[in-house]
């Protein structure tokens, strides 16, 4: 239960830096490197063209999993169905341990019946 507290209140993202249709790099919690295609655009200028459409095509793809802030979930928004169930649910909860504080033997007053003769042993029956 603590796990599920935990991780739905925990907020984290993750990014991810594509060049054209390729995964390059990936972070959770911090962000990405940026593509290598930088460091090679100080080339010569006949390459420069070439790698500006290149650059064009990165992307870079940030996924934000926000976590709640509040987890109390007041009784009034719930709808009166809804609340119609969980009072009834209380009710019957609370209802149906009532009564057993005595333990009731219903056949104290009965006696078993006389034993004329021990049938397992005389046959030799037992259950194991």
């Amino acid at each position: 239960m603590a796990l599920i507290v935990l991780f739905s209140t925990m907020s984290f993202s993750v990014d991810m830096h594509y060049c054209g249709d390729h995964l390059v790099d990936f972070s959770i919690f911090d962000s990405v490197d940026t593509c290598i295609m930088k460091a090679e655009m100080s080339k010569s200028s006949s390459e420069c063209s070439v790698m500006e459409m290149e650059m064009d095509c990165c992307t870079n793809v940030e996924v934000v999993l926000e976590g709640h802030d509040d987890l109390k979930i007041s009784f009034d928004q719930l709808t009166f169905d809804q609340q119609v169930f969980v009072a009834s649910f209380i009710y019957a909860y609370i209802t149906k341990f009532e009564g057993l504080d005595e333990n009731i033997v219903t056949f104290k007053e009965y006696s078993p019946p006389p034993l004329i003769r021990d049938i397992q042993i005389l046959d030799q029956t037992f259950l194991i």
